[in-house]
């Protein structure tokens, strides 16, 4: 039994529900932070539709974005012109193999399950049916994130365009060819917000040991990063010449930097994103 919240009207009685541009299968984070995206950049709430199995989350998302849910992925994939697949990849294979049976060439399929290839992903959806493959990031959760899609074999480029669309609403997103390349895009995007948290606590724990009270040695550690961020995306310098233009000959910057590189920053850096390539090879097999 449906409960209020669950705008979507399939039953008998009920007029023809009306086609929706996106639906979602998976009513979690990433879900909603499209959802949230999406309506910012213009979307009715009558353009999309969830569907997610837990009732208490069903609701949340109906109160709070006025938008079509269900507990039917069928009643998604009947209505949606485009399926974002917004669930764990462990899950995942029971989900396509219900799929199988009502996916057709005439919907568009974006998966954002970490690490499942399209091989797979067509496999299970049947030969035909139009696939995408996103990596998103967790800033996404903030319309910050940078997305990496590539088409599976029957995808037409009006598809990545309108991939690439969704995924600009909550940030940047670029397309790729060689679905081989999704495991340097999982090491160094998709994990890459977790290098930047742990270079920020040891900032923080570094302040603190220093003398800052842990109040404000957050504070500066945030918004120094953030405000380097926004250097490196505004003005159009690389890393390396704004880097160059904060370090004065004899300072202190240079001081710090040269201790970084004494202790292998670099090197560190490089093997992390080597063991997340090498545990993405791993997945993909699995």
């Amino acid at each position: 039994m449906k409960r209020k919240g669950d705008s979507d009207k399939t039953g008998k009685g009920h007029k023809p529900v009306k086609t929706v541009r996106v639906g979602f299968i998976g009513g979690g984070n990433m879900a909603e932070a499209l959802v949230r995206g999406l309506l910012a950049a213009g979307y009715g709430t009558e353009e999309l539709l969830v569907a997610e199995p837990l009732a208490a989350r069903r609701r949340l998302l109906a109160r709070r974005y006025r938008i079509g849910v269900t507990d039917d992925n069928g009643a998604v994939v009947g209505r949606a012109q485009t399926i974002v697949l917004a669930v764990k990849p462990q899950i995942l294979g029971d989900l396509l193999s219900s799929l199988g049976a009502v996916a057709t060439s005439k919907k568009l399929f974006v998966s954002i399950a970490a690490g499942v290839p399209l091989a797979r992903l067509e496999a299970g959806l049947g030969d035909g049916v139009r696939v995408v493959r996103v990596m998103p990031n967790t800033p996404c959760l903030v319309g910050k994130g940078a997305a990496v899609l590539c088409g599976g074999s029957a995808v037409r480029a009006s598809d990545l365009r309108t991939v690439r669309k969704l995924f600009a609403a909550v940030g940047d997103a670029h397309v790729i060819e060689d679905e081989k390349l999704m495991h340097a895009v999982t090491a160094l995007s998709g994990s890459g917000p977790a290098y930047v948290y742990r270079f920020a606590e040891a900032l923080v724990a570094a302040g603190i040991k220093a003398g800052l009270d842990e109040e404000l040695a957050s504070a500066l550690t945030f918004q120094t990063l953030a405000g380097a961020a926004q250097m490196m995306l505004t003005t159009g310098q690389t890393p390396e010449e704004l880097r160059r233009a904060v370090s004065s000959p004899g300072g202190t910057t240079l001081a710090g930097l040269a201790r970084l590189d004494e202790n292998g920053l670099a090197g560190a850096v490089a093997a992390a994103v080597r063991a997340a390539v090498k545990r993405s090879v791993e997945l993909g097999k699995m």
